[in-house]
């Protein structure tokens, strides 16, 4: 599986963002969840939102009402829509793509997302 992520930027305080991500490959069937993770400086890879192919969603509570994330299982792509961003989202987003329970995961190279103040 290949994933090929698109978005982010540069934005103030208070502005939006989307990120969009495209899977590619042989075994997309395997595919159950997908979702985006980030990663801030000096921090570990956090999970930010994650959504199933039958369309179930988590997120982490700082993103609650802010993040919106959406996907086409027939396109096999999946976005996260930014909104009301603060630097504390500063980070390096990457695109994940999982089989059931995370056994296998795959991830896209990372895009920036830099909020400033």
């Amino acid at each position: 599986v290949q994933l090929q992520a698109s978005g982010g930027g540069l934005v103030q305080a208070g502005g939006s963002l989307g990120l969009s991500c495209s899977a590619s490959g042989s075994i997309l069937s395997s595919i159950v969840i997908m979702g985006w993770y980030r990663q801030a400086p000096g921090k570990q890879r956090e999970l930010v939102a994650e959504i199933s192919r039958d369309g179930d969603t988590r997120y982490i509570d700082s993103v609650k009402g802010r993040f919106t994330i959406s996907s086409d299982n027939a396109k096999n792509t999946v976005d996260l829509q930014m909104n009301s961003l603060n630097p504390e989202d500063t980070g390096v987003y990457y695109c994940n793509a999982a089989t059931l329970l995370h056994q296998y995961n795959w991830w896209g190279q990372g895009t920036l997302v830099t909020v400033s103040s």
